[in-house]
């Protein structure tokens, strides 16, 4: 059975960049019925037992009358697990090792990678995601996604790193239509500590 990402800080801790609201509801609420849904999904479809990036990765292998309910469910599930555990109240502000070499290698500065990302995610159009992510030799990529489809449902053959939502339940009750500000916000409590040791996992 699927569960969700137990917050490792209090539901106020990521303020004033992201407020205890939105936590409470975002969390609580809406990633609660993600990872619901997608456990009935995964029973109904004989998929116990799968990890969740293997039933993204195979959905054309899936009942074609549970796929698209497994791509949302399963991805909205997916995608909020990252997004969640890769916040601290007390964040460091920069990768380390691997990470930071190949950041700089692909994209020339942190600051340059960010902007890249920054750019996708205030360029989707309604909702969905903008990503950091790396095959498993390491090479980084970004992109976007609508809705709850990632680079995994997606065939890319990477593995998101960083996952910044934009859908309006992530922002909207403190940000408004202002997606900009709380896209710079995202930044204020991303912990690149997590990151690089997500990344340390993924290539080895």
């Amino acid at each position: 059975m699927f569960e969700q990402v137990k917050l490792d800080y209090a539901t106020n801790a990521l303020e004033p960049w992201i407020d205890q609201l939105t936590i409470e509801t975002h969390h609580g609420k809406h990633h609660a019925t993600y990872t619901k849904n997608f456990n009935d999904l995964v029973e109904k479809a004989g998929l116990t037992g799968k990890s969740a990036e293997e039933i993204l990765a195979n959905l054309d292998s899936v009942d074609v009358s549970l796929r698209q309910g497994l791509k949302n469910q399963g991805g909205g599930y997916y995608n909020h697990n990252l997004y969640f555990a890769m916040f601290s109240p007390n964040p460091a502000k920069a990768p380390t090792g691997k990470l930071a070499d190949a950041i700089n290698a692909k994209f020339g500065s942190l600051d340059a990678c960010k902007e890249e990302i920054n750019k996708l995610a205030a360029a989707q159009f309604g909702s969905g995601w903008a990503w950091l992510s790396t095959d498993k030799s390491g090479n980084l990529s970004v992109s976007n996604s609508l809705n709850q489809d990632n680079p995994i449902s997606e065939g890319t053959g990477n593995i998101p790193l960083i996952a910044l939502d934009v859908w309006e339940h992530a922002y909207y009750l403190k940000y408004k239509n202002l997606r900009p500000d709380y896209i710079k916000a995202f930044w204020e409590v991303l912990d690149w500590d997590k990151v690089s040791a997500r990344y340390d996992e993924i290539v080895g």
